[in-house]
């Protein structure tokens, strides 16, 4: 450690979105709207799913379990934005910098399992529809929706505990809007070698396999909705997994050309715009998606008392 200013960080202050010209109170203004409506949005999927009879079925409980983990990645994510483009800055201790980050990393983990989970759902529903009351009962459905959870919010720890281990110089300014993996990398005087070894290697698991295992399913999904005689037949198997293909297309996509992109000074704005995709724009987008292309979200929705 000699030659290098080390010191314990009590707290660091994050950027936010940058200078904005003057315009940071309609960009206020602008993510308080957004942050609104999807709390809402997400939140009234769950308590559809709760309350409806006709929503009490394996796909649209894990529908809820999605809004639930989108929920939790806005509430966590979206206060400290809208702090730093209030007040130009926002103010985060080191422990909560750690707690956002693991929270987010292990949402976001829990989200690409649940993904998964769900296109199976759709598989045994189109590819094998007679067996598919027995195979996909409430308790199996309740057990498969456990372990995104438990496997987000363990496996995480992994990454996370090297992390808070961290040793950081002088410099307690991060360029960002949340606490990611990336720019507290950027800001430790520690070797961070092994921590992206680790993340090289889960990313595997994490990431690469459950992505496969949706492809996959979904190669088996339209081989069968292509041999389906009729075209009501075709459009009814589609109308079933069109919302979760759309989802996952955007949750992916968004997370992929995040971690694609070169950690360089020139890409940190794209990497803050695909971060506001991922984490800001796609927990909004979810629940309208499902709420537009879903007949039995909308006619739920008529049915409430407000």
């Amino acid at each position: 450690m000699s030659g290098k200013n080390y010191t314990k960080v009590s707290e660091f202050f994050l950027l936010g979105l940058g200078n904005l010209h003057d315009l940071n109170v309609v960009f206020f203004i602008v993510f308080l709207i957004i942050f609104v409506f999807t709390i809402t949005g997400n939140l009234v999927i769950i308590v559809l799913v709760s309350i409806t009879p006709a929503l009490q079925s394996p796909m649209y409980y894990l529908l809820g379990h999605l809004s639930l983990s989108d929920l939790l990645i806005s509430t966590n994510i979206l206060p400290n934005l809208l702090g730093s483009l209030l007040l130009g800055r926002e103010v985060i201790t080191y422990s909560g910098c750690i707690t956002q980050f693991y929270f987010f990393s292990a949402t976001t983990v829990t989200e690409c399992f649940l993904l998964s989970v769900m296109s199976y759902d759709r598989y045994l529903a189109i590819c094998n529809p007679l067996r598919y009351s027995s195979i996909m009962d409430m308790m199996f459905c309740v057990n498969l929706s456990a372990w995104p959870w438990l496997s987000g919010f363990t496996l995480n720890l992994l990454v996370v505990l090297p992390v808070s281990e961290f040793d950081f110089c002088a410099d307690n300014v991060i360029d960002h809007f949340y606490c990611d993996l990336y720019p507290l990398q950027k800001l430790s005087c520690s070797d961070t070698f092994f921590v992206e070894l680790e993340v090289i290697v889960f990313s595997m698991p994490i990431f690469i396999v459950p992505c496969g295992f949706i492809v996959v399913t979904y190669i088996y999904i339209f081989h069968t909705v292509f041999s389906i005689p009729s075209t009501t037949g075709k459009q009814k198997a589609f109308s079933t997994c069109s919302s979760h293909l759309l989802v996952v297309g955007t949750f992916y996509g968004t997370l992929i050309a995040k971690y694609m992109i070169p950690s360089n000074g020139y890409s940190l704005l794209l990497i803050k715009i695909v971060s506001l995709l991922h984490t800001v724009f796609t927990p909004l987008f979810n629940p309208i998606i499902y709420s537009l292309r879903n007949q039995d979200i909308r006619t739920a929705l008529q049915k409430l008392p407000f």
